[in-house]
């Protein structure tokens, strides 16, 4: 199971140097965590997660495999893009691929590196971005409803249920609101995704500011987190050039010298990474013993045959149980002999909602 963020932006704003230093941190730490370019401008990194290490050290496992995120460098778009301007038709169709968007905005000034639309005003480049999402989407809605309403007066319930959630959509784009502030019926979310509107994903705002300003942020990045909270949105604050110097640190005690020197405690990229995961709504379950400690990946809500699937397709096909040790439990007991010992160990069945840090061991049979 694969979640992808799509990096978006205007021109110049600083989105490539974060998907290369991204990248590029994934590759220095290869000797630890996997990583792949599945396309030219689509990379794997790990989700940081402290539990890995202390889990692994008590089961003595060989090898540590966490779970990750997938980023795609989306082209960058200009005004217009809707109407096709620039790269308009392909930045809409990789954006209609990504489960959420990572918006990067320019917080910095410098007169070495021109601004699209020459000057430097963040959220008015967050709102050139979202109006043309927002334009792109009430034209498909328009065009399909159309079509759907002929069907819904000839008697076509579907087209009519279908249609009653398009004018969801439709109320709020006209109004100038995104799609995602639409109020919609729990029980028809996955009919309302099947929609693949723009403006529907989750946004997290990263805000690209100068290197000086990389651990408290300047007077624009203020604006925009102030901005974003308004909107029930993520801010993270990053500084993409010091990023990319980093990401070129292969030594980890040489890269945390640096960080602390500028003031940092980690990397804006793992903050950047973390805040995707919790922009999905993921959560992490665990399986451990002396071969590997792993991480996966599930999306928060889900039951434990739906977890056992991201294993293997036939875990959740023969599905018997989930023996459960929580995270706490699991280091408080020393591992699974002790949580076993402790009473610590549940035996879950079907229905049981899988919690972030559960360590599992899935019976099944096929």
């Amino acid at each position: 199971m694969g979640f992808t963020c799509g990096i978006v932006g205007l021109p110049n704003v600083g989105k490539s140097t974060l998907f290369n230093a991204l990248t590029s941190t994934a590759q220095a730490e290869a000797a630890n965590y996997p990583f792949c370019t599945i396309e030219p401008n689509v990379g794997r990194v790990s989700v940081p997660d402290s539990r890995l290490e202390k889990i692994a050290a008590l089961s003595k496992s060989a090898q540590i495999i966490p779970t990750y995120l997938d980023f795609a460098d989306i082209a960058g778009l200009v005004r217009g893009a809707s109407k096709g301007e620039g790269l308009g038709n392909q930045f809409l169709g990789h954006i209609r691929e990504v489960d959420a968007i990572v918006h990067v905005l320019r917080c910095f000034e410098d007169e070495n590196i021109t601004h699209v639309e020459g000057r430097i005003d963040p959220i008015a480049d967050a709102d050139t971005v979202e109006t043309e999402l927002m334009i792109a989407d009430l034209e498909s809605l328009e065009r399909r409803a159309d079509a759907l309403g002929k069907k819904a007066k000839g008697g076509d319930r579907d087209a009519k249920a279908q249609l009653d959630l398009m004018q969801l959509a439709l109320e709020a784009l006209r109004g100038g609101r995104p799609a995602r502030t639409a109020s919609v019926p729990e029980d028809r979310m996955q009919d309302w995704q099947s929609l693949q509107l723009l403006t529907a994903k989750p946004v997290l705002y990263v805000c690209n500011v100068e290197e000086d300003s990389a651990a408290q942020g300047n007077a624009a990045s203020d604006a925009v987190a102030e901005w974003a909270a308004a909107q029930g949105a993520g801010c993270v604050v990053i500084a993409a050039a010091i990023e990319a110097e980093v990401a070129q640190i292969e030594d980890p005690a040489e890269r945390q010298a640096f960080l602390t020197e500028m003031g940092l405690t980690e990397t804006g990229l793992a903050r950047i990474i973390r805040a995707g995961y919790d922009l999905l709504s993921l959560i992490t379950f665990f399986t451990s013993g002396p071969k590997e400690t792993r991480a996966w990946t599930v999306r928060q809500g889900a039951k434990a045959p739906e977890a056992a699937g991201v294993i293997h397709s036939d875990f959740e096909r023969g599905f018997i149980r989930a023996e459960t040790i929580a995270y706490d439990d699991y280091i408080a007991c020393g591992g699974e002999v002790g949580a076993k010992e402790a009473g610590k160990m549940r035996a879950e069945g079907r229905d049981y909602l899988v919690r972030d840090g559960d360590i599992l061991l899935f019976r099944f049979n096929v």
